[in-house]
């Protein structure tokens, strides 16, 4: 702990002079998985990024010590061999600890434990002030629940106690082949009564052809229970395989998976995001350039060249909460205004375990209207080319989301107005939060997210010509997809300026 201890240490005497010029400052993890477009000012950042350990495991208490920038696959490694395993994994290996609390992270388990942030017993933080101190649901409460889903603005979280379940070397999942949405939800509550099941979610690949994949922990496999794997770069991306398997089934099959390669059976081609890569660069689909390149296609890399290229403005990724009794008439919208399958299904309980109610930024506000489940839509794939088009589109989208009762969560583009945003979400106790905290010069959560239109129009000025020549290839087919691509394979930081990145050594 004493290097810890050292590091908080730090990153206290930074934010204090911050606080005392009141002076805003963003917070530098080094990657993010959100798909903003971010850009970090050294002088203006606190760097967390080192804040990357485990600390300690308790068997006794099923818990785990961890610092904020711990990712997914390295926390599984080092609880595994405890035999235990968070109850709510991100499927993509490098979302992090801290990422999962301070954004809003549902997965497949969170029909059972609610979202990540839920599976937190308590955090220590540094408050915008530069006071270290302890937050959980005994001790600042209020800070607890208000720094879950609030991206960063309220302090930066440092160390957080998060809960563990006993773990198994296979996770059976059956297949549930459905015609429509409708009866995909009805699979979805049955599952969900289901003591026995742990994990539960569904792909759409039509308006009226889809699966629910329910999941149970085990040892034991069975004779006639075939083993898949996910990981390696021979083995077939899920949503693929699942389609193929069940493409002409009438009643469930079974597969064992390994409790790894079903936590991250999305990372290779991130759901199925990557499919318009190749789409994008006219390239074949098919398992042969699957494998060659296997190496591109893990969501690391594909979010490292997403922010590279810029392509996340003219790609629709959006993930909505819909009540169970609205989720038929969104997915006609979607069929007639998006187009584009398959749509991901995950089922989301609003409150976590033994958690009654929450007073998150997300959540809170509507709580007392909000039902106990909601349908969590994963919405990917192409927009519209034209910007103008583009913004429409994203702006219908959030309207609709809002008539029928949802939620959107805050990791993608955002296109509210501010008086929109404020009247959706929880603004009223956040803010005083914010000043409670001593955070109010900090960025808000809508400066953080929102999408600047009017800037957007205003005329660019570059400082010099290789900066002119780089921005205006990046608006060329095929040059700003192969930038990303090349940027990715180069490791390049892609959050910090690049006038800056000489040293090699953030301060």
């Amino acid at each position: 702990m004493d290097n810890h201890d050292r590091a908080v240490a730090q990153i206290a005497t930074s934010i204090s002079k911050f606080h005392s010029r009141k002076e805003a400052f963003r917070i530098y993890h080094g990657s993010t998985n959100s798909t903003r477009q971010s850009q970090y000012q050294r002088d203006k950042m606190v760097d967390t990024s080192r804040l990357n350990r485990v600390l300690k495991v308790d068997e006794e208490s099923k818990t785990v010590l961890v610092e904020p920038n711990v990712p997914m696959d390295a926390l599984v490694e080092a609880t595994l061999k405890h035999g235990l395993i968070p109850p709510v994994v991100m499927e993509f290996p490098g979302i992090t600890v801290g990422g999962g609390f301070a954004g809003t992270a549902g997965e497949s388990s969170s029909f059972r434990y609610g979202f990540f942030d839920r599976t937190i017993n308590w955090i220590e933080m540094v408050l915008a002030n530069g006071e270290i101190v302890k937050a959980s649901p005994a001790e600042r409460t209020d800070l607890f629940y208000g720094v879950a889903s609030s991206f960063g603005t309220l302090g930066v979280t440092t160390l957080l106690e998060v809960q563990l379940i006993e773990a198994k070397a296979y996770v059976a999942l059956a297949y549930h082949p459905v015609s429509s949405v409708s009866e995909a939800q009805k699979g979805i509550e049955k599952a969900t009564n289901d003591p026995t099941c742990d994990y539960l979610d569904g792909i759409m690949y039509s308006e009226t052809k889809g699966v629910v994949c329910a999941g149970r922990l085990t040892n034991d496999i069975g004779i006639h229970v075939s083993v898949q794997k996910f990981t390696r770069p021979s083995d077939p991306w899920f949503y693929t395989h699942v389609q193929k398997i069940t493409k002409d089934l009438t009643s469930p099959v079974t597969e064992a998976i390994p409790i790894v390669d079903y936590l991250f059976r999305y990372d290779r081609g991130g759901f199925w995001v990557a499919r318009y890569a190749y789409k994008y660069f006219l390239t074949p689909f098919n398992r042969i350039t699957r494998y060659l390149l296997d190496d591109h296609m893990h969501t690391r890399v594909m979010y490292h060249a997403l922010h590279q290229s810029g392509l996340s403005s003219q790609y629709i990724i959006q993930d909505v909460a819909i009540p169970y009794t609205q989720t038929s008439t969104f997915m006609s919208y979607l069929d007639t205004n998006f187009k584009h399958y398959p749509i991901w299904l995950c089922p989301l309980k609003q409150s976590g375990k033994g958690i009654a109610s929450t007073h998150s930024l997300q959540a809170d506000k509507l709580n007392a209207q909000l039902p106990e489940f909601m349908l969590n839509f994963g919405v990917w794939g192409p927009g519209p080319k034209n910007r103008d088009k583009f913004v429409a589109w994203n702006r219908d989208f959030e309207r609709k989301v809002h008539e029928l009762g949802g939620q959107k969560w805050l990791y993608a583009h955002t296109f509210y107005t501010e008086a929109e945003f404020d009247e959706i979400y929880n603004r009223k106790e956040y803010d005083a939060l914010r000043e409670k905290y001593h955070a109010t010069y900090l960025p808000s959560v809508y400066d953080k997210v929102k999408v600047d239109v009017e800037k957007e129009k205003q005329k660019v000025v570059y400082e010099s010509w290789r900066d002119w020549l780089r921005a205006s290839a990046k608006k060329i087919w095929p040059l700003q997809g192969l930038y990303g691509v090349y940027s990715a394979w180069r490791r390049d930081e892609y959050l910090l300026p690049r006038t800056e990145r000489k040293s090699g050594k953030i301060e």
